[in-house]
């Protein structure tokens, strides 16, 4: 089935109540005897930390994290520095009318921001949304396909006489399917990868016309264990600040105010710098054995209170 054709029915099913498949407590097989295999989940979390000049912090230890599930301090298991990692980026760029003026600048600092952060082994893909939602690149370690597909962008608005460009999911009122194009990306693409995933999101973050809510688009993410970054570019007193907040920190991430060119170029520049100075801690699932595909809390601290964490706020368990 054709991967637009998917994403009409992942919508329209989520609004029937479909679930999504818990996908944010990767299994990690403990052997015992040589012959007896029992399954132990682990709880795997990436981390970033910066000091009260907002620089990365690197040198730390396992000793110098803990963590709490729903207010319950867990034991670390695992812990590294990860800077080799492969990542799964998705760049999602907001191609309403709002963004006419600003998208060549958006799309030369995207192409930048990849050719700088892309190591051996990491794969991105590139959705643009406004009045519907389109994969402009599936997931590639081609740079030249992605720079491609990020200057194929085009602003896509509503006219007099309606939907210029009907898509994948038209509408004839205008807006911004912002929510839609996070819930599927998430759920029907980064929830199928492994390892480090994130979103790079470039958007005033106003939505109109979505099938999605925003706790639906968050809740998406989380289960994706997917990070959320959005690069918040507006005129003036508009677009949605706290919506691109929320986004962000939910899923560990962090929304930065971007004015004008120049900043948007430092924003791409932090992030970069933070996917690849991460700290990646887990511990053994679960404190609260439930299987009732709750959602679970996660709050990660660390001894020196001049620091901060950020870190996904919390998993959905498993349920039977």
């Amino acid at each position: 089935m054709p991967f637009f054709s998917r994403l009409a029915m992942a919508v329209a099913a989520f609004s029937l109540g479909f679930g999504l498949v818990p996908s944010a407590v990767p299994q990690e097989p403990v052997q015992s005897g040589g012959s007896i295999s029992t399954q132990v989940a682990l709880v795997n979390l990436f981390a970033t930390v910066r000091d009260k000049n907002k620089r990365i912090v690197t040198d730390l230890t396992k000793n110098d994290f803990k963590i709490f599930e729903d207010n319950e301090e867990q034991k670390v298991a695992f812990f590294s520095k990860e800077v080799t990692m492969p990542i799964t980026l998705g760049l999602l760029i907001d191609t309403s009318g709002s963004e006419q003026y600003r998208l060549p600048a958006e799309q030369d600092a995207a192409g930048r921001f990849l050719e700088r952060v892309m190591k051996k082994g990491d794969e991105a893909m590139v959705i643009s949304f406004d009045l519907d939602v389109n994969l402009l690149a599936d997931f590639t370690d081609d740079r030249h396909i992605i720079e491609r597909a990020i200057n194929k962008a085009q602003v896509n608005a509503v006219g007099g006489a309606g939907v210029v460009t009907p898509g994948t999911i038209p509408s004839t009122n205008g807006g911004t399917h912002f929510y839609d194009a996070v819930y599927l990306a998430c759920s029907e693409k980064l929830g199928t990868e492994a390892g480090r995933k994130a979103l790079i999101i470039i958007t005033d973050a106003e939505d109109q016309g979505s099938k999605t809510r925003l706790e639906e688009a968050v809740e998406a993410a989380q289960r994706a264990d997917a990070v959320v970054h959005i690069l918040w570019v507006h005129d003036g007193p508009y677009g949605r600040f706290d919506v691109a907040k929320k986004l962000a920190e939910e899923t560990g991430g962090r929304a930065i105010d971007v004015s004008n060119e120049k900043k948007l170029e430092q924003a791409f520049d932090q992030i970069s710098e933070e996917l690849r100075s991460q700290y990646q801690i887990g511990y053994y699932y679960p404190a609260n054995k439930a299987k009732d595909g709750g959602f679970r809390k996660i709050k990660v601290d660390v001894a020196n209170r001049d620091y901060r964490v950020l870190a996904r706020r919390g998993f959905y368990a498993p349920k039977e």
